[in-house]
């Protein structure tokens, strides 16, 4: 019988065309140089609805913290951090701090009843490629040079193939691919 609950890392996230998930000040604005008046939300909100909860870097998360919105997300969020020692009080409830090596982190997450993981965060997503974690890519490709930033991908000891399965555009400018881990 096969698992109903098959364990699968994502990821979804946006780059420019140079590789850049944020400017060489942490910026995020050329996310939204491309004019989008009906708010597409270019697939989040059926990715969500196939994810059970999300893993996050603290940086990532300091930095959802520091939007001027509320908490953004109705599923709950395990925290990766080897430096902070509780979750803010603000987001108690809402973010649950997780440490250790990943796949001791995964086997934890997995125990709760969570399965299909969105791995947010530059930092936290080169290190479950690094350990090879990651399943799905989803990459939203924004038509911008940023000349430098935070790199969505940082050196690998070893080589990793995926496998386009579907590519779209969006807005007539942004082009977003989903690539699946081919494993022997």
């Amino acid at each position: 019988m096969d698992n109903p609950n098959p364990a699968c890392n994502r990821i979804f996230i946006a780059t420019s065309l140079d590789g850049f998930i944020a400017d060489k000040d942490g910026g995020i604005d050329y996310l939204h140089s491309i004019p989008n008046p009906e708010n597409d939300d270019m697939g989040y909100t059926e990715m969500m609805s196939q994810t059970d909860a999300l893993v996050m870097g603290r940086g990532t998360f300091e930095v959802v913290c520091g939007f001027d919105i509320d908490w953004p997300y109705d599923k709950p969020v395990f925290v990766l951090s080897n430096t902070l020692t509780a979750i803010p009080q603000a987001y108690e409830g809402k973010a649950i701090l997780v440490k250790g090596a990943l796949t001791d982190v995964l086997k934890e997450i997995h125990e709760r009843g969570y399965h299909k993981l969105y791995i947010d965060g530059g930092k936290t997503i080169q290190s479950f490629l690094r350990e090879d974690l990651i399943d799905e890519m989803i990459i939203t490709t924004i038509p911008c040079l940023l000349g430098g930033g935070t790199p969505l991908f940082g050196s690998q000891d070893q080589q990793l193939m995926f496998q386009c399965v579907a590519t779209k555009l969006y807005l007539d400018a942004i082009v977003q691919s989903k690539f699946v881990r081919k494993r022997n």
